[in-house]
């Protein structure tokens, strides 16, 4: 009984340090393991509490949508008008949560975008910019993957298993957040024409879209669908969640063209002609061209703000490479100042840089590929030279480059 005594004891359970795994010391008292994981616990418990109430929007903290798309203009370069649609978007969104807090006998319908522009334009990253500055969760998915139920590939019920993972399983913040569909082109119907293969990952794809975008309760595997079927659905209510939707929809310019030349008929048709931009017709972009394209009705229905993104001129790549936070360059500069090197680039290999870009057609992905190439050797061998600083010049440039497109025709 007198050895029980002087044994040392959880001050929270009264179990001793025989019985326990081990006993935490403080300045009064001792804490078991396991109290110490029921406290950790509780703790998260309460603070997941406490945050519902502070994280409830507040219409004066709100970001305006002229503030919005300053932060965007930080790293994006040029693309105003989506920048425009993208800002009010998001903004109507956060007021739209709030006044259902509020109960408004007025209720606001959410509008979901689709951004239509021809790759390397910004798409993508204006989703994953406009991601850094909201209080709502946000998720970018591939539209690529996605198939009917039941074929190899992912249900569309995937898109809210990765909003639900962002929100931390948080059922109500997920009913509250925002999902980027990527290459939302990619399931646009192959034809109209019948097949003996059927289009799994097209017209049934964008059937199965309308139940999320429109707004239903859907059942969502935790886990995904496939991999685990054991597992318990959870029930999301796609009602509140705003969908932007991007594509590049390549060809499309095609049908614009037929549309408008259908329209130009008789005296007026060579002055109308005149006033076309037959450089950027993605401008003139209007849903029947999204329908003609393959998107059926009801999914273009759902998607009421259509905006689109200019292709990239000599002036914006010129701008991208150096301008935004996050520039290709000041990525190098950054990546060899922490090796100590001070990394410089002489102006001509810039315009040399966009020439290429230009050529390969490839928009803002062409500048981030041959900038690779030239900075591979480099990249390489710099860290182990213990050099103070290298300047990129035009000659080494051109040589870096040449090398490059050398080595990938030998291996062809």
């Amino acid at each position: 009984m007198a050895d029980t005594r002087r044994k040392n004891r959880c001050s929270f359970c009264g179990r001793t340090e025989d019985e326990v795994g081990f006993l935490i010391t403080g300045m009064n008292g001792f804490i078991c393991d396991s109290c110490a994981v029921q406290a950790y616990e509780i703790t998260q418990e309460a603070k997941k509490a406490s945050q519902k109430g502070k994280n409830r929007l507040n219409l004066d903290e709100l970001p305006k949508p002229a503030e919005i798309k300053a932060f965007l203009d930080q790293y994006v370069i040029g693309q105003d008008d989506a920048k425009r649609h993208l800002a009010v978007s998001v903004y109507n969104h956060y007021k739209r949560l709030l006044q259902q807090d509020q109960g408004d006998d007025v209720e606001i319908e959410k509008s979901n975008i689709i951004m239509v522009g021809s790759t390397g334009t910004g798409k993508t990253l204006l989703a994953r910019t406009i991601a850094k500055m909201l209080h709502v969760p946000f998720t970018i998915v591939d539209a690529t993957v996605l198939t009917e139920a039941g074929y190899v590939g992912e249900d569309i019920e995937s898109i809210l298993t990765r909003l639900l993972q962002v929100a931390d399983y948080n059922v109500a913040d997920a009913e509250q957040g925002i999902v980027f569909i990527d290459e939302i082109d990619k399931i646009a119907r192959k034809g109209d024409n019948p097949s003996i293969t059927r289009d799994v990952s097209g017209e049934g794809v964008q059937q199965g879209l309308l139940k999320l975008l429109e707004g239903s309760v859907v059942n969502v595997p935790p886990q995904g669908g496939r991999k685990h079927p054991e597992q318990k659905m959870i029930p999301v209510n796609t009602k509140n969640i705003l969908f932007i939707c991007g594509g590049a929809f390549d060809g499309i310019e095609k049908k614009i063209a037929q549309r408008l030349n259908a329209h130009v008929v008789g005296y007026n048709a060579v002055r109308n002609t005149a006033a076309i931009d037959k450089k950027n017709l993605m401008q003139y972009i209007a849903p029947q061209d999204l329908k003609a394209f393959g998107l059926i009705p009801e999914i273009i229905g759902r998607l009421p703000i259509l905006t689109y993104l200019n292709p990239l001129d000599r002036t914006a790549l010129r701008a991208i490479l150096t301008e935004p936070k996050n520039s290709i360059i000041r990525q190098y500069v950054k990546l060899l100042e922490m090796d100590h090197v001070k990394l410089t680039f002489e102006d001509a290999v810039f315009e040399y840089i966009v020439d290429k870009a230009i050529e390969y057609k490839l928009g803002a992905r062409g500048l981030r590929s041959i900038v690779e190439a030239i900075m591979m050797d480099v990249m390489f061998d710099l860290p182990s030279q213990h050099a103070d600083s290298f300047v990129v010049t035009l000659d080494y440039a051109k040589k870096q480059l040449e090398k490059a497109n050398l080595a990938r025709l030998q291996s062809v």
